[in-house]
């Protein structure tokens, strides 16, 4: 019997609300059909900012998010990454998705 091993990446997707639907599409279309994902707070503390860069104008920022994540073969992982690429450079607001790929040791 051969044990055929395959390497997973631990795949973290975080981006505001608004994107979820978006995020979700680029997970099919990479081939990823298991995944986990929670509503979230993000959070940025902008009191380094100046005060002509900071729109809200306060100075602790707390706003609707979503966190995915996903174990994923090398190839799918790719194509989120290349899906995300393209999104970012296409959106007009100042928020992207973020992605974090983590090399997973074992897997059971």
């Amino acid at each position: 019997m051969e044990i055929k091993i395959t390497l997973m990446k631990f795949v973290i997707i975080t981006a505001i609300k608004e994107f979820e639907k978006e995020i979700k599409q680029i997970l099919k279309k990479s081939g990823v059909n298991t995944y986990s994902y929670r509503n979230v707070t993000g959070y940025r503390d902008s009191t380094q900012d100046s005060l002509e860069t900071n729109w809200f104008a306060t100075e602790m920022n707390e706003n609707e998010s979503i966190m995915f994540y996903a174990l994923t073969n090398e190839d799918s992982t790719d194509k989120i990454y290349s899906l995300i690429n393209e999104f970012n450079k296409a959106e007009k607001t100042l928020t992207h998705i973020h992605m974090a790929i983590l090399q997973t040791e074992k897997t059971i």
